[in-house]
């Protein structure tokens, strides 16, 4: 991977920021804590880390509690680092790294947050998937920073790594929309859950699981698991195939990163096409 350059840019405008596909909406008490901060010592300590593209546009990468303090603080002008040369998945390790190291985060954003890095660390670093090479080489042996905040959130959460490692597992398989939908649950989704959601194989019933937890139908991932494995019981066990493979087909559309997904249509674009619904025409 080419090394990205940092340009000599201190100041830039805020107004010409452009903030998009963050793993997470900022943090409302996150950003109340940083204005405190501001009003006591008058200053933001940390610029913000932004990315110059083909464009010439600037795309923020990293901070962007800091980028909306500004914003709401009515400044013109925020300290910033702008690197050119940066990749879609050089640009995806800072937020990530940004977050990790420095954010207050819930057990949501912790698993989605761990689950990303590790995915665009085996991407960058394809050796290290699991079944390419030995233990020694995969990604929880090599990836330093994930070492280290996997550690640290044990620590916090008061668990052994191998269940951090499950919190990871569960934030991979839960969607991006489906991980908005749990954000605005009625009740904030804890680490028994996502434990429980890591424990589940079957895409469907997982699925559902996070459909009823997101609804509020059910108090606990594991409540809503036991109500499904009951409905099942009592109804014909038959899955349509069509639509678990649309299920399937979805969820790695939606986990997949925007490089992959123009490399996709660019190389399978011409079957797909083949495969849309005249005007006028019904669905097959």
């Amino acid at each position: 991977m080419a090394e990205p350059i940092p340009l000599q840019i201190d100041k830039v405008a805020v107004a010409e920021v452009i903030v998009r596909d963050r793993l997470r909406p900022v943090s409302e008490a996150g950003v109340e804590s940083l204005i405190a901060s501001v009003t006591e010592l008058g200053v933001l300590k940390d610029p913000i880390h932004l990315r110059k593209k083909k464009d010439g546009k600037l795309y923020l990468m990293a901070g962007a509690h800091r980028l909306e303090v500004a914003r709401r603080l009515g400044w013109e002008e925020i300290s910033a680092k702008v690197w050119t040369g940066a990749t879609d998945d050089w640009a995806l390790l800072m937020e990530i790294d940004d977050n990790l190291a420095g954010a207050e985060m819930n057990a949501l954003d912790t698993a989605v947050f761990l689950a990303t890095r590790k995915q665009v660390y085996e991407r960058l670093h394809p050796e290290t998937r699991r079944g390419m090479a030995g233990a020694a080489a995969r990604w929880d042996a090599t990836d330093t920073m994930a070492v280290a905040f996997v550690k640290a959130t044990a620590e916090k959460f008061g668990l052994s790594d191998r269940h951090v490692y499950r919190m990871a597992a569960a934030g991979r398989s839960i969607a991006p929309e489906q991980i908005k939908a749990l954000r605005a649950a009625p009740k904030p989704v804890s680490l028994k859950d996502l434990t429980e959601l890591a424990k589940i194989g079957d895409t469907y019933e997982r699925d559902t699981v996070i459909e009823r937890l997101a609804a509020g139908e059910a108090k606990s991932a594991a409540e809503a698991w036991r109500s499904l494995k009951a409905d099942l019981a009592g109804a014909p066990l038959h899955h349509d195939p069509v639509e678990d493979q649309y299920k399937a087909l979805r969820a790695a559309w939606s986990r997949a990163s925007a490089a992959a997904r123009r490399r996709w249509l660019e190389e399978d674009g011409d079957d797909v096409a083949r495969y849309m619904p005249r005007p006028g025409a019904g669905r097959k």
